[in-house]
């Protein structure tokens, strides 16, 4: 395969502020069609980024045979059918995250994975972050070799702030309605918390993905206690993840820029990863290393890879895997498990509530 033709589904703030400028000026990649339901935009859109074929539904689109693959970025429940039928299409699929609003549904996007083969990739850009991926290489070095000792607690952090860093673009808008989306929630959760649980999981499924893979922990994880305020954003949740206690420290503050950081202690040294803005380009985490005892210093470590942006390093790795048939580094099955776990946090947190025990 030389190129990827890639079908990408929706044109909202997302997809031209982030993945189409990415996915057109990759060299391996061409973007073939584009899907949207709202005809002016997708033809506006389509017009900016040099894209040939339009469609009016991701039916439609899939059924272009010239397509190789599908990108979708949409609302949480639209995307997740979108990203259903393309893979019971047989095509490889990129996605936002979170991949489903429950776990039910991330159920049935694995079940078609393994029914139509297509193959499944959620956008945590975070793990293709370059300074990122430079922190897990040392926290990874140190646990192999014991020099800073045990690994002992890991500090996942994110008190949200600007996230598009003055960056966001010219993004094209009409004044076509978007259309009605059906809500989504699990089942046990009562109807006062669902806008709360949707903003919870949108959020911090990103810190719940990263710690998971910073520790190797994949499906080993438990939920231990959860304090969480009424607004049910706000709180901390106490986790183990691989065997490794985690605290997951969340909220939300007015602030000029991203507040978010991934701190993992050992015995004798840390190593932390402050998050930049999710639109800043060319900026990559802050890597910073503590080493204590005889000599004790700290350092501030710049990745070889420097002045890149996460987002399009997972475009890169996206197209590279369908074009080899590699592994993706956050693969469908894996999200899943942060569906599972923030459900989990939030259960526990009701049945800790008086007034929401019956719900639970």
């Amino acid at each position: 395969m030389q190129k990827v033709r890639l079908g990408y589904v929706g044109a909202g703030f997302v997809a031209q502020a982030v993945h189409l400028p990415n996915f057109t000026t990759l060299p391996d990649c061409e973007v073939v069609a584009l899907a949207e339901i709202r005809p002016q935009l997708a033809q506006r859109v389509a017009e900016r980024f040099g894209i040939p074929r339009v469609y009016r539904t991701h039916h439609e689109l899939l059924l272009d045979p010239d397509i190789d693959a599908v990108a979708v970025s949409a609302h949480f429940v639209h995307q997740a059918q979108v990203a259903e039928d393309a893979l019971r299409a047989g095509k490889p699929v990129f996605m936002e995250k979170p991949m489903a609003l429950t776990v039910a549904r991330a159920e049935r996007l694995l079940q078609a994975e393994r029914e139509g083969g297509g193959r499944l990739m959620v956008a945590y850009m975070k793990r293709y972050d370059a300074g990122i991926e430079l922190a897990k290489n040392l926290i990874d070095g140190y646990r192999q070799s014991g020099e800073l000792g045990r690994l002992f607690y890991l500090r996942a952090r994110c008190f949200t702030g600007n996230w598009t860093g003055g960056n966001s673009g010219t993004v094209i808008q009409t004044d076509e309605p978007y259309p009605p989306v059906t809500e989504e929630a699990p089942d046990w959760l009562p109807e006062r918390y669902r806008q709360s649980y949707v903003g919870y999981l949108q959020v911090f499924c990103h810190n719940v993905n990263l710690a998971r893979w910073l520790l190797g922990a994949g499906a080993d994880w438990q939920v231990i206690s959860v304090d969480l305020d009424e607004d049910g954003f706000t709180g901390v949740a106490v986790l183990r993840l691989g065997g490794v206690r985690v605290t997951l420290e969340t909220g939300a503050l007015s602030a000029h820029q991203w507040d978010e950081d991934t701190q993992a202690y050992f015995q004798r040294g840390w190593v932390k990863a402050t998050s930049p803005s999710l639109l800043l380009r060319n900026a990559c985490a802050e890597v910073e290393e503590y080493r204590a005892g005889e000599g004790a210093e700290y350092r501030r470590l710049f990745p070889q890879d420097g002045w890149s942006w996460s987002f399009q390093r997972e475009a890169q790795h996206f197209i590279q895997c369908v074009r080899t048939g590699e592994p993706f580094r956050s693969s469908g099955e894996d999200a899943a498990e942060d569906v599972r776990l923030i459900e989990a946090i939030y259960q526990r947190w009701l049945r800790k509530s008086p007034e929401s025990a019956t719900a639970v």
